[in-house]
């Protein structure tokens, strides 16, 4: 389930930070890219999220 989420909320957020920032700059906004670029945020939030430690590294 966290999985879902996470690609749901990456797919809004990508998508409102696109249209917001091709407004700003006068560009079309495309669907298709933001979706794209959306997943591939995914992909790369989930593998960030796996090379993190879960556990505090002791320090001696």
């Amino acid at each position: 389930m966290k999985y879902v989420m996470t690609l749901f909320w990456a797919f809004l957020l990508v998508n409102m930070a696109s249209y917001v920032v091709s407004s700003m700059i006068g560009a079309t906004y495309e669907f298709g890219t933001s979706s794209v670029l959306a997943v591939v945020a995914t992909v790369l939030i989930f593998i960030i999220g796996e090379l993190l430690p879960n556990e505090p590294i002791e320090h001696h």
